[in-house]
């Protein structure tokens, strides 16, 4: 698990093909402490086993079916990258409960600037309209965000310079396309009001439902 703030940025310094997938090399441009081999780490919000770590370099297998839903099959040599560590139980949430596993990507729409602050749109990915609500959390290329609007076709957020100066948000473009993972509390709360056993029995918590038990009059 992670929470969605960017530890730093990394880069890419080799690719090549492996198992139908890719390997990469990465150097973080920061120091990581105590690494553990095959632990954890999110690049641009994908999570990712960590081996050979040596200093600031690790390799990183990615998987076939990563490489189809997320923006890593795009990446090249030197290409910058976000990166997080997986979270400790004794680490602050500063974002919010992100898995690491993408659900879609995404276009940049339009990019400009209010102030201080940048404001993004991007394209809503098919199926995924549901989970993207006013002020709810969203994950952008492993970045925790808040959306500012939400309509049917592209949702919006508001990004600080800081957020700009550490992730590699601040290189975005219209036409990019984005890693887009939903907030997961979301996707758990659709399928235990969905449920139905091995027998068919449905368990639907409806207006009737609620009405049944007492819950509403």
């Amino acid at each position: 698990m992670f929470t969605g703030i960017i530890q730093g940025k990394g880069r890419i310094y080799t690719a090549r093909p492996a198992g139908g997938g890719m390997v990469f090399a990465i150097e973080a441009a920061f120091e990581i402490d105590n690494p553990a081999e095959g632990e954890s780490i999110a690049v641009n919000g994908v999570c990712l086993t960590a081996r050979e770590i040596n200093e600031r370099r690790f390799l990183a297998d990615v998987s076939p079916e990563s490489l189809s839903r997320t923006n890593l099959g795009k990446l090249s040599v030197g290409d910058e990258v976000n990166l997080e560590r997986a979270l400790r139980l004794s680490d602050r949430l500063g974002g919010h409960l992100v898995s690491g596993h993408i659900d879609a990507e995404s276009e940049v729409i339009s990019r400009k600037r209010a102030g201080d602050f940048t404001i993004f749109h991007f394209a809503v990915p098919k199926g995924l309209g549901r989970y993207i609500v006013e002020k709810g959390s969203i994950t952008i290329d492993g970045v925790s965000l808040t959306v500012n609007s939400c309509e049917t076709a592209a949702f919006s957020v508001s990004i600080i310079p800081h957020t700009l100066e550490v992730t590699v948000l601040g290189a975005l473009r219209p036409g990019d396309q984005v890693n887009l993972e939903v907030d997961i509390i979301g996707k758990y709360v659709e399928r235990l009001l969905s449920y139905s056993d091995n027998d068919g029995q449905g368990h639907t918590i409806n207006q009737a439902f609620l009405a049944e038990h007492g819950f509403v009059v």
